[in-house]
């Protein structure tokens, strides 16, 4: 009798244990489940930029009591024109890459370059096709254009190549709605030669 009482009070246990972990497995997989897909293309767009580092690099940024914040006025609008950068030091360039204050100029062994305007200013991707814009992303190819010169580092284009054309066309769409900053970044400079 007590042997039957354990082997019932063990697996009853087993079972409550059983149902308990599959209980747990079905809520831990709900939390980890996309809930929605964001469809609208802009919507989707925005999302992707504003997840994957964008305004790291081709937002200028300002300085607050807060520390480094983007500025409102000119997000993605590429390196400022108007901003000066240090000298340049061959010694530390030799052993680093170096970035301006607001980070939309680096230097390294390719020279020195800078975050494109990625508004729709004619100065930006303001004439730019959709297929433009996804073959500069696919390729690494200054403004899309077969031919053109590469994409510069920083700039993670191998990384964001893996994007699927409709979330590159999105990430576009989005782009084209944003607000329009005249900006013609410098081109880039070429690296000293010793």
């Amino acid at each position: 009798m007590k042997t039957n009482i354990l082997i019932l009070g063990t697996l009853s246990c087993a079972l409550l244990v059983a149902c308990n972990s599959k209980e747990k497995d079905n809520k831990t997989k709900e939390l980890y489940e996309p809930t929605t897909a964001i469809e609208d293309p802009i919507e989707r767009g925005g999302y992707l930029l504003n997840s994957n580092g964008c305004h790291d690099c081709h937002s200028p940024k300002k300085f607050t009591e807060k520390g480094m914040e983007l500025d409102p006025e000119r997000l993605l609008s590429g390196h400022p024109a108007d901003e000066e950068l240090p000298p340049y030091d061959e010694k530390t360039a030799k052993s680093y890459v170096l970035f301006s204050m607001g980070l939309t100029s680096t230097k390294g062994p390719w020279g020195t370059s800078f975050a494109a305007n990625l508004t729709p200013h004619a100065t930006g991707i303001g004439t730019w096709t959709e297929d433009q814009f996804v073959n500069c992303i696919k390729k690494g190819l200054y403004k899309g254009l077969e031919g053109s010169r590469p994409l510069l580092p920083p700039m993670p284009w191998e990384q964001y190549a893996n994007f699927t054309d409709d979330d590159l066309k999105a990430i576009f769409a989005y782009l084209k709605i944003m607000k329009p900053v005249k900006n013609i970044v410098p081109a880039p400079i070429a690296p000293k030669m010793n």
